[in-house]
């Protein structure tokens, strides 16, 4: 039967999948690949949250993304090149056009399978939970959004939260006080002012302040702040988180929500190839095989309000995921 990557892109673009809130796309999804003669696992993960492992014989090659999104969920909407809304290119997008290659390649006499996660821009618990299951596999193709490119590697990534505690006081007396949000805010300029490692090929460490909070209201010495703060590392999470607790000492207090050590990937000849400034689930899945990274989309679009992909994009995706497949094969 034939398959329109495209169209299901488009139809998977108008369910929300935010993090925690993937099974309705999930749902969608399995039928989807029932449909076209797949062989369906739901892999539980929490509550009704689940995995998707689907696949066709015992296959050495398989397809994989995310089905969650950031928040907030945008609105799908298309005009005649390209395709908009939430997960457009993070990671609906990717779905379809692995969904397609999986297909072509079956359809070739070739096996192959799709696994497709919850969790990973909140943790990565889909990918914990994958990397679980009994599998066969030797390689995996990964799908994030590097326009078409084959990843030579990924930087790693160390999300934290970092608080600080203080004595409540009347604003008009701070003397009789501690600030906890001055406290922060001196560790973020301190982290400011830092030269970071930089890498010729990997590129730069890079960070992000995405969430801050602390305080009552303007007349009390805030007691308590804490912020939330992503790095994107080019050097192992642990020599990054050295120097960031050495920073902090009595100031504060770091919690590491989530991290990953920087991936360097092998390449195939005849791709054009990029450095991914993100991170993957790649380093949870080890045992699914020898990794690979591509996908349509750009990564500056992804988590945007304006979110979206390009259909001749998707078209592409679809040959360069098959001949991919067709030269690992060899």
């Amino acid at each position: 039967m034939s398959f329109n990557p495209i169209a299901l892109t488009r139809r998977l673009l108008q369910i929300p999948s935010c993090s925690g809130e993937e099974t309705a796309l999930g749902s969608v999804i399995s039928e989807e690949l029932e449909s076209l003669g797949f062989r369906v696992c739901r892999q539980s993960v929490q509550g009704e949250r689940f995995n998707i492992w689907a696949f066709r014989g015992n296959p050495v090659i398989t397809f994989a993304t995310h089905m969650d999104t950031v928040q907030p969920f945008l609105e799908f909407h298309e005009d005649e090149t390209c395709l908009y809304g939430r997960g457009a290119c993070d990671a609906k997008g990717i779905i379809a056009v692995q969904i397609a290659a999986a297909k072509r390649l079956l359809e070739a006499g070739m096996e192959a399978g799709v696994l497709f996660l919850v969790g990973e821009e909140a943790g990565s618990d889909g990918a914990r939970k994958a990397n679980q299951l009994e599998n066969d596999c030797r390689f995996l193709i990964m799908g994030e959004p590097t326009d078409n490119r084959m990843a030579t590697g990924t930087k790693g990534a160390l999300r934290l939260l970092l608080r600080t505690e203080g004595t409540a006081a009347h604003s008009s007396c701070p003397e009789e006080g501690d600030s906890a949000l001055l406290k922060l805010i001196d560790i973020v300029q301190m982290w400011r002012m830092r030269n970071w490692p930089h890498d010729p090929v990997m590129g730069s460490t890079t960070w992000n302040v995405g969430r801050l909070q602390g305080g009552r209201q303007a007349n009390v010495i805030p007691d308590r702040a804490e912020a939330e703060i992503m790095f994107r590392l080019i050097n192992p999470v642990n020599n990054v988180l050295r120097i960031l607790q050495n920073d902090v000492k009595q100031l504060g207090v770091i919690d590491v929500l989530y991290q990953a050590d920087p991936v360097r990937l092998r390449t195939l000849e005849g791709f054009e190839t990029m450095v991914a400034s993100f991170a993957t689930d790649i380093p949870l899945l080890n045992r699914w095989g020898e990794p690979f990274l591509l996908g349509p989309g750009s990564i500056i679009d992804a988590h945007s309000d304006h979110e979206k992909i390009k259909k001749t994009d998707l078209t592409h995706a679809v040959d360069l995921y098959f001949n991919m497949a067709c030269r690992l094969l060899e």
